[in-house]
């Protein structure tokens, strides 16, 4: 990942992507702060804020620095939560996701929610995100389990 701070880096950065693979995506680098909102059936659970050390959330960030910070309730005021939610269930339902899940967002910003991915996978482990928000939300990890169960086809 390359991320442009002047035009004329430009160059540059498509030779080194292009260095990588002959397709590229080029997108409009979001400048807030980065949350997930995990969804069981039709429940959303409370939002948690990403902040990594570095300027990406990557692979480094998620998996091997112990810098990177969950904030779960997020700290987000009432109206931009219920905002969140709102979208994420809309996200959701528009991808036609079923059961469970996590859709990953971004607040730019001019204080508009972006969406960046649903993640119909995520993980499972005692210090995954999806437990820690059902944690936020009373839910025992042994509940959350047996409630994915309850929802599979």
């Amino acid at each position: 990942m390359t991320k442009l701070v002047e035009e004329n880096a430009l160059q540059g950065a498509l030779s080194l992507a292009f260095q990588h693979d002959d397709e590229i995506l080029i997108e409009k680098w979001l400048c807030g702060p980065e949350f997930t909102v995990a969804i069981v059936g039709e429940e959303i659970l409370p939002s948690i804020r990403i902040q990594p050390a570095g300027t990406f959330y990557d692979y480094e960030a998620k998996y091997l620095s112990d810098e990177t910070q969950y904030f779960c309730p997020a700290g987000l005021e009432a109206s931009q939560e219920a905002a969140l939610q709102s979208l994420v269930l809309q996200a959701w339902k528009a991808l036609g996701c079923t059961g469970w899940g996590r859709i990953d967002v971004m607040l730019d910003s001019d204080g508009q929610f972006y969406l960046l991915e649903a993640n119909t996978s995520p993980g499972m482990t005692s210090h995954s995100l999806v437990p820690m928000a059902a944690r936020q939300a009373g839910m025992s990890f042994s509940q959350l389990v047996v409630r994915i169960l309850e929802l599979a086809d």
